[in-house]
């Protein structure tokens, strides 16, 4: 069997990363753009996405073409992390099953924390120690809290609180 030029498989794969963008840029044209309460209409995810995958098929194909990514060095080997997939996954069913009784702030910060424990694990650097689980823990919790005071607050769309507040 011959071997085929990266270059050419990395400029498909690319192509259809821009197919992807361009097919989801024309199901959007179908989404109405009647702006809701918080003055987003329901096509901008659509057209967010579509475009954001265009902008990178455009970089990959450009990088494709201009040598692709055969500087970069081949792993010696691929070997399964199945710690590391057990922690993403446990962090991910966690979060599924935990979500409606502690809110979706605490359940997102702990997936996250359990995410990071596992991709540490995968790339060599696990440790449980307390204060690196705290400092996740924060991380967590200030990429989560904006995210669900951002929806609760701004586009007034309901998700899972721990108070009837709508801050926690």
């Amino acid at each position: 069997m011959t071997q085929q030029n990266p270059s050419i498989l990395q400029t498909c794969v690319a192509g259809g990363v821009l197919l992807l963008g361009l097919a989801m840029a024309v199901g959007a044209i179908s989404i109405p753009s009647a702006a809701g309460y918080g003055g987003v209409g329901p096509n901008f995810l659509p057209w967010l996405v579509s475009v954001a995958l265009m902008v990178c098929g455009a970089f990959m194909v450009w990088e494709a073409r201009t040598g692709g990514f055969q500087a970069m060095d081949e792993p010696d080997s691929v070997v399964p992390c199945w710690s590391g997939f057990a922690w993403v996954s446990s962090g991910l069913l966690a979060n599924a099953a935990l979500i409606t009784s502690i809110g979706f702030i605490f359940s997102c910060t702990l997936c996250f924390v359990l995410a990071v424990q596992g991709l540490r694990g995968a790339a060599g650097q696990a440790d449980l120690k307390p204060a690196r689980l705290a400092k996740d823990a924060l991380i967590g919790v200030a990429i989560s809290a904006p995210v669900f005071w951002m929806f609760t607050k701004f586009l007034a769309i309901n998700l899972p609180g721990l108070t009837s507040t709508g801050w926690l």
